[in-house]
């Protein structure tokens, strides 16, 4: 996506969800959408085949407190 293709959709998606973007907010959530989208389209070029497996599953756990 180019710059203006983003701010444009940030512009969209956030009015079409009734979401106020503060001025000040706005750049941070514009430049945060951008990263989003080259991420991806990275996954997005790498092809795959219909034989290609599944990952396995993530599952999140609590981080740990840091052991003495």
């Amino acid at each position: 996506m180019t710059p203006a293709q983003i701010e444009s959709y940030v512009d969209a998606t956030s009015a079409a969800l009734g979401l106020r973007l503060r001025p000040d907010h706005r750049p941070g959530v514009v430049r945060f959408f951008g990263l989003a989208a080259e991420f991806a389209a990275l996954v997005e070029a790498v092809p795959l085949s219909p034989h290609d497996e599944l990952a396995v599953n993530f599952t999140p756990v609590t981080p740990r407190e840091k052991e003495a």
